[in-house]
């Protein structure tokens, strides 16, 4: 199988954001959050996720509900 040049430049960039934070879940989780805060202007849609009956739509899409 072929690997789509464009996904393998985005694997390769998330490897190395990865490797530049060793690796680490949290220091990854907190580079993620301060690039969203940096770059919050050019986010699209801001309102949260959709509802249903009180509980996000992936929650009760993930207990299968």
């Amino acid at each position: 199988m072929k690997t789509d040049p464009t996904i393998k430049r985005i694997r390769d960039a998330r490897h190395q954001i990865s490797q530049e934070c060793g690796h680490n879940p949290v220091k990854l989780i907190e580079y993620y959050m301060e690039f969203q805060k940096k770059y919050a202007d050019r986010i699209i849609n801001k309102k949260p996720p959709h509802k249903r009956h009180g509980k996000s739509l992936v929650l009760s899409m993930h207990k299968g509900t």
